[in-house]
């Protein structure tokens, strides 16, 4: 939790479990030779907001710290509870990354702790959720009073006369937190278990250590069965369906929050409702869970974020000859060069595609002598056809995806290169009979896709 010479904001609200922290810490700071400051958030929702501000900031001064204080605006519509913990947590974070400090630690108890566990299990979380309030985070957060209830540490403030502000919201039924804290707990440790904040800190515990040991194998099996493409997730359903039932459902959370950036509002059904997706022996399907939308097509999964714009297929650019053409943001890139028959080293295959030394890559090759200028470099649209190198008749775009079984949502930015007599050359299906080149052909057009981030 701590190192020598760490920097460290401590989190004050006023009350006595963040009052208590500060003076813990002022007691032990030799230990490790910490650098301490104070950190104040006025949430602005009672009168007394500015009392308790200029109480703490009169704290840090007398113990020669530095203060810092921010005033929450949270005027929005919705769970005020929610609202308010992701202020802070925004603030929190900011102190950290303008380097104001290199980690914050906030006052949560060991009461903390088991209500936190209590109102999760209330709300279905499954051992993520039951893990609790973590002693340290990634993102810099750490609670050293994670070991110690409430109780005990009011009793700490009065055996040395130190003073603390009361919030008289904490005793407002009209939180759920504050009914769980003071009447189901209550009933709890009276009517059934004496014990039973104990037992509640010791299943964080265990899903804790649950969690970190299941991180690691679903980090290494993301790696492996994830796809990443453009704002999107991919994953191939049957893989994902032949997975052991757990796993898959962690598999899919990982999903969602890589896609999204966190887990909130996601529960059982969601997760369950991508697992059916994916099931289904083949066919295309769609759903929509919060934040995240999942498509299927053929063997495919996709995840990307709600309301993300598709971007206009629509689009086309005059294809440069020779260089380096982009559509769309970099969506699609393509290279050109002409090489006289004198330069080419031999005819393409019988689909248009030959390695050219000087880039040891593969290149489609095009009777350069037969293309109709201007070239254009478009995207796929519903209609059109071609006759490819090595086929005997024309044929739909369309039928040519689902034979060769293309994603729907690659084909809306499949590349299409066209001239006047029409399409020249595209992605995977190569170059027009018309354009492949003969042993009378004198100039070739040499094509390349540089990137495919469909």
């Amino acid at each position: 939790m701590f190192a020598a010479g760490d920097r460290i904001a401590v989190a004050v609200s006023g009350g006595a479990d963040s009052v208590c922290l500060l003076h813990v810490l002022l007691e032990l700071r030799s230990r490790w030779n910490l650098e301490l400051s104070v950190a104040h958030l006025d949430h602005q929702l009672r009168a007394e907001s500015a009392a308790d501000a200029e109480f703490v900031r009169h704290l840090a001064a007398q113990h020669g710290l530095a203060f810092f204080l921010e005033r929450a605006d949270l005027t929005l519509p919705g769970n005020l509870e929610q609202q308010a913990r992701e202020a802070r947590l925004r603030f929190f974070r900011r102190l950290v990354a303008d380097g104001l400090a290199g980690k914050v630690a906030t006052g949560h108890t060991k009461s903390d702790q088991a209500e936190t566990v209590l109102f999760r299990f209330l709300r279905g979380a499954g051992t993520a959720g039951l893990a609790g309030i973590l002693p340290v985070t990634a993102d810099g957060l750490v609670r050293p009073l994670l070991a110690v209830t409430r109780a005990e540490a009011e009793a700490w403030l009065r055996e040395r006369g130190i003073r603390w502000c009361d919030d008289p919201t904490n005793r407002s039924l009209a939180f759920t937190r504050n009914r769980i804290r003071l009447e189901l707990l209550p009933l709890l440790e009276r009517e059934y278990n004496p014990s039973v904040m104990e037992q509640l800190t010791q299943t964080s515990e265990i899903a804790r250590e649950e969690e970190a040991y299941w991180r690691g194998k679903i980090d290494e099996l993301a790696g492996r069965l994830f796809q990443h493409k453009r704002a999107a997730l991919v994953l191939h359903a049957g893989e994902l369906s032949a997975l052991d039932r757990s796993v898959a459902r962690r598999l899919i959370r990982r999903a969602i929050e890589e896609i999204r950036g966190d887990l909130r509002k996601i529960e059982f059904q969601h997760v369950e409702l991508v697992l059916g997706l994916a099931a289904r022996a083949q066919g295309d399907g769609r759903v929509q869970i919060p934040g995240v939308d999942v498509f299927r097509s053929f063997d495919w999964i996709r995840l990307s974020r709600l309301g993300l714009a598709a971007g206009n297929r629509l689009v086309s650019e005059p294809l440069v000859v020779p260089g380096t053409t982009r559509i769309e943001g970099g969506r699609v890139v393509i290279e050109t060069g002409i090489q006289e028959a004198t330069e080419a080293g031999g005819l393409c295959d019988e689909s248009g595609y030959n390695e050219v030394e000087a880039t040891k890559s593969k290149w489609a090759v095009l009777a350069w002598d037969r293309a109709a200028e201007p070239l254009t470099l478009r995207y796929w649209l519903p209609g059109d056809s071609y006759r490819p190198a090595g086929a005997e008749r024309a044929e739909k775009l369309k039928q040519m995806f689902q034979l060769a079984r293309v994603p729907l949502w690659e084909r809306r930015f499949w590349p299409i290169i066209e001239g006047s007599q029409g399409i020249l050359w595209t992605r995977q299906f190569g170059v027009s009979a018309d354009l492949l080149p003969t042993r009378t052909t004198s100039r070739f057009l040499l094509v390349r896709e540089m990137c495919e981030n469909s």
